[in-house]
C-alpha cells in the first residue's frame, strides 16, 4: 500500500496530518502494517513498531483505524486477528497497544487483551529549577534503559526518532524526562524532581506519566502463557 493510502485513512480517522508525516519520516515501516482493502482503498489498518522486553521481541501497535464509512461491519476484530496471527508467525512474544477511552478499552479486552503494568499521572506545581541537559535520542535511548522499571518495554529506534519531533529530551541528577507540551510527560526516576523541573522549564504547572497502577497499556501474548510486561510509557498520542 502507498503512504498516499495510508494517510488518506489516518486523515479521515483522526484529523490533523502533522503526525503522520512525523510518523512516516522517522517509524514507519511498511513491513510493519496490515490493511484490509476494499475498492482500491484501505478500509482498515494499523503499522507497529518493533519493541523487546526481557529478551522477547514486541509489536507496539500504532494507528490502528477503520474508515468512517466502513464502521461496524466486523473489519476491525478481522484486522486484529489477523495481526494475532502474522505477528505470532514472524516470532514475536505478543503486541501492546493503548486504547483512546473506556469503550476501546473494553472492545480489545474482547479480543483478549488484558492490563499490564500501570501508570500513574502526576500534577505538580513548579517549584526552584533543577538542572536539565538536554541529551540526543541516541543518549535518551540509552538511558531510558537504565531507568525502566522491571519488565520495562525498550522502545528505539524509528520510535525514539519519532518521539524527538514532538518532545524535547533531558536527562538530570537520578531522572529522564521526555517533554512533550500536550501531554503528560514521561519521567523515569526520581519523581521526587517533578516540582523542579517544571521550574527549569518555565511551566507554572504540569503533569507527568509515572510508573504506577492506573489502567494504561494492554497487552496479548501470541502464545498461552502467563507472562506480561511490566511497564509501557510512551504511547505517540
Amino acid at each position: 500500500m502507498s503512504r498516499t493510502m495510508w494517510k488518506t485513512l489516518w486523515e479521515a480517522c483522526f484529523g490533523d496530518d502533522g503526525w503522520i508525516d512525523s510518523f512516516f519520516r522517522t517509524a514507519f515501516r511498511e513491513e510493519n502494517t496490515l490493511a484490509i482493502l476494499r475498492g482500491g482503498s484501505i478500509a482498515a489498518g494499523l503499522a507497529w513498531m518493533d519493541t523487546a522486553c526481557e529478551g522477547r521481541k514486541l509489536a507496539y501497535l500504532y494507528a490502528v483505524a477503520t474508515a468512517p464509512e466502513y464502521r461496524h461491519q466486523g473489519l476491525c476484530r478481522e484486522l486484529m486477528a489477523k495481526t494475532q496471527e502474522v505477528l505470532t508467525e514472524r516470532g514475536y512474544g505478543g503486541s501492546v497497544l493503548v486504547p483512546a477511552d473506556e469503550g476501546l478499552r473494553q472492545m480489545y479486552a474482547a479480543m483478549g487483551y488484558r492490563n499490564f503494568g500501570g501508570v500513574r499521572n502526576l500534577t505538580a506545581a513548579a517549584g526552584k529549577p533543577v538542572l536539565l541537559q538536554e541529551v540526543t535520542p541516541e543518549e535518551y535511548a540509552a538511558l531510558r534503559r537504565k531507568y525502566l522499571p522491571a519488565g520495562g518495554i525498550i522502545q528505539e529506534a524509528g520510535a525514539i526518532e519519532y518521539l524527538a519531533e514532538s518532545a524535547k529530551l533531558y536527562a538530570g541528577d537520578g531522572f529522564l524526562l521526555a517533554a512533550t507540551e500536550d501531554a503528560p510527560m514521561e519521567l523515569l526516576g526520581d519523581a521526587s524532581q517533578a516540582s523542579g523541573i517544571l521550574g527549569a522549564l518555565g511551566k507554572v504547572q504540569g503533569t507527568f506519566r509515572i510508573p504506577g497502577t492506573e489502567a494504561f497499556a494492554m497487552f496479548r501474548p501470541t502464545r498461552t502463557n502467563t507472562w506480561a510486561p511490566g511497564y509501557f510509557g510512551l504511547d505517540f498520542a
